[in-house]
């Protein structure tokens, strides 16, 4: 039985999942990764730990697998653009900074003085933001020096686990799409674009993508994984478009809600239609694209939280605080917040807000703070909508994927915050399943369509009436409370 699988390179942890030809989830295994920020705004990660993490999740998936199974071929998913920097002897210089991480606002600030926004936006389907790789390069540069010098090659999270697997130089097109390095006329990476990074346009490897098979596994990454040396690996994909496919998005008015490390957004559409709000990303489907957003901090805030109130991040401790939550009312008793812990990018883009909880007294409990977070992440869900709404693309469906959407208190309140019914996959490997897809396709023995036969469905949680309208109330608040921080914010908290 032809079996395919796929790693997820999550901002919170590292999956690796077996996957049968049918779409079947036949093994899997999961280890915790750190997220680190050393200074505001900032998110990092240790590429070492992916690479660690991938080598121990394999061979544990792999031996419980049953005996019948024949590896077929791996592909890799993971966050993006997520900024991993090599030497010329491919030795990692620094922490990778994360597609999350908020330090180059002056750096973007500076692309909007000289460049013209419009221009770019037409031509990469990218806004000048913080989401950008060229500004993040740039602030390398002016503050990091030495590293900056020494920077031989620049790529993705997936990019850097394939070159451990394959021995090869890669980067997959969406990582240099998002990137801000392709121009949509010719799909290509154009040089000016790479320099604005002030880096030569060599520093980034072949541009591949993500049903292409760029390598085997060498003798010694067989040696460290347990996998085939031989087996086919595929270009790799970003989480949250690999999550689209495993959903089954492929319609108009399909919206996946994906509730990782962050939480992203993700509609379809025939044609690219940048809008600087929004991000765009080829669909894995040929021919498709997946116009789409991304919250900074989702199940990353709640792990936090979840130690500063609880005492631990474990899955434990996070369900005791749903249960407390959901004996809280809707709207927390006037408590409200702001997940802005790490900046925000959709579709604010505004590296300088900050995360917030407010209306607290004496009386509250932290199940008033645990249930405003859960409402503040589903206003920024909603906010989202709006947006699409605005542009065309109203949502006639939700989907619920990735590990938050296992909290059915949590999906209630997106549910009656969006005003919509919350279709939950059956399982929560979204990411990983549609990497395992990437690799069935690219092998030829599945087709892009079967990934969407394939998906289940669990429970579907229906808005109720009062939840609704406490849902208007609490997004509301939710909007008037950014709008009156933000010049507190923009200060830097300074009077």
């Amino acid at each position: 039985m032809p079996v395919f699988i796929g790693i997820d390179i999550g901002t919170t942890s590292t999956i690796a999942v077996a996957m049968s030809e049918a779409g079947e989830p036949l093994a899997s295994a999961s280890r915790p990764s750190r997220l680190s920020s050393p200074h505001p705004g900032f998110a990092e990660a240790d590429p070492g730990q992916w690479w660690a993490n991938t080598q121990v999740v394999v061979r544990e998936m792999i031996t419980r697998l049953p005996e019948e199974c024949e590896l077929a071929g791996v592909c890799v998913t993971g966050m993006l653009p997520a900024v991993v920097l090599l030497d010329h002897e491919r030795r990692v210089l620094r922490p990778s900074i994360q597609q999350s991480d908020a330090r180059c606002g002056t750096e973007v600030e500076a692309m909007k003085a000289a460049l013209n926004e419009e221009r770019f936006l037409s031509r990469t389907g990218q806004g000048l933001t913080q989401q950008l790789v060229a500004p993040k390069l740039q602030w390398l540069r002016a503050h990091e020096p030495d590293v900056y010098r020494r920077v031989a090659h620049v790529f993705g999270s997936y990019d850097f686990i394939n070159m451990h697997l394959t021995g090869r130089l890669t980067v997959e097109r969406n990582w240099a799409l998002e990137a801000g390095f392709i121009d949509l006329d010719d799909h290509r990476i154009a040089d000016d674009l790479v320099a604005l990074s002030g880096l030569r346009s060599g520093v980034l490897p072949e541009l591949v993508a993500s049903h292409e098979v760029i390598g085997a596994v060498t003798a010694e990454a067989a040696e460290l994984t347990g996998l085939p040396e031989g087996l086919p690996v595929f270009g790799g994909a970003a989480d949250h478009i690999a999550s689209a496919l495993a959903a089954g998005l492929t319609q108009a008015g399909d919206v996946l809600l994906k509730f990782g490390g962050a939480g992203d957004i993700i509609a379809i559409a025939g044609r690219p239609e940048p809008d600087r709000r929004l991000f765009l990303d080829y669909h894995l489907v040929p021919g498709l694209y997946a116009p789409n957003g991304c919250m900074a901090s989702s199940g990353s805030l709640l792990r936090w939280l979840a130690g500063l109130i609880g005492g631990s991040e474990g899955d434990d401790v996070l369900k005791q605080l749903d249960q407390e939550a959901a004996t809280v009312p809707a709207g927390a008793d006037g408590v409200r917040a702001l997940p802005y812990f790490l900046g925000e990018k959709t579709p604010i883009h505004d590296p300088l807000a900050r995360g917030t909880i407010t209306g607290l007294s004496l009386g509250h409990t932290r199940g008033h703070m645990w249930r405003a977070a859960l409402e503040a992440i589903a206003c920024g869900f909603r906010h989202h909508l709006d947006v699409l709404s605005e542009t065309g693309r109203p949502a006639t469906r939700l989907i619920a994927s990735d590990g938050g959407s296992r909290s059915r208190v949590w999906m209630q309140i997106v549910a009656d915050i969006c005003g919509q019914p919350i279709h939950v996959l059956s399982d929560a490997f979204g990411s990983s399943i549609g990497a395992a897809w990437v690799a069935a396709a690219g092998s030829g023995i599945a087709v892009w369509d079967d990934a969407a036969a394939s998906v289940r469905f669990g429970a579907v949680l229906q808005p109720s009436p009062e939840g609704v309208a406490a849902g208007d109330r609490i997004y509301a608040d939710y909007c008037d409370l950014y709008r009156s921080l933000k010049p507190f914010f923009a200060r830097g908290g300074q009077p």
